[in-house]
């Protein structure tokens, strides 16, 4: 093994599954674009990082501007697939490519258009508690002390935020 073994010997058995938390990522998104209809009757959008930090218990740092985006297919059925690659930057200057895949969707039929006013048309905020925003990331990070990154499964849990989104990290054991 390389790098630092973040997480000493918890593991995660058959039937015990152990979370921990690594970090949580804040990105801003100001610049949108979208392709509204296409024959699939599904729609993308794109919005590009333009700033965000990132900390946790052994991470810090932040989002290089304009080093990708979230290209988010939105399907008839209601449910946003966003499929995102952007880089961080750790405090110590090493790069991390991160992939991030999953949905949001609304609990109740006017959740997305609520969440949609909210982030492009300065609406009220919509309380977590009405949506689903959970993702899988993956990440490609040098050898060193960060490559624990490329070993763990992880699931984040998020927020959408009138700017963009908040999401917390957490690795399964």
């Amino acid at each position: 093994m390389t790098g630092m073994e973040p997480f000493g010997d918890a593991h995660s058995l058959l039937r015990e599954p152990k979370l921990e938390f690594a970090f949580e990522v804040r990105l801003r998104f100001t610049r949108v674009q979208n392709i509204v209809s296409m024959p699939s009757g599904a729609g993308r959008g794109a919005v590009y990082v333009d700033s965000g930090e990132f900390e946790g218990p052994r991470l810090r740092g932040k989002a290089v501007p304009n080093s990708g985006g979230d290209y988010s297919l939105f399907r008839p059925d209601g449910v946003l697939a966003f499929d995102a690659r952007y880089m961080l930057q750790e405090d110590d200057g090493t790069l991390i490519m991160l992939y991030n895949k999953g949905y949001l969707w609304g609990r109740r039929p006017d959740t997305m258009q609520r969440l949609r006013e909210m982030a492009f048309a300065g609406g009220p905020t919509v309380d977590a508690s009405e949506y689903y925003l959970r993702a899988f990331p993956t990440f490609e990070v040098e050898t060193g002390k960060h490559d624990w990154l490329m070993r763990y499964v992880f699931v984040g849990v998020g927020e959408r935020k009138a700017d963009g989104n908040l999401l917390r990290y957490y690795a399964l054991l």
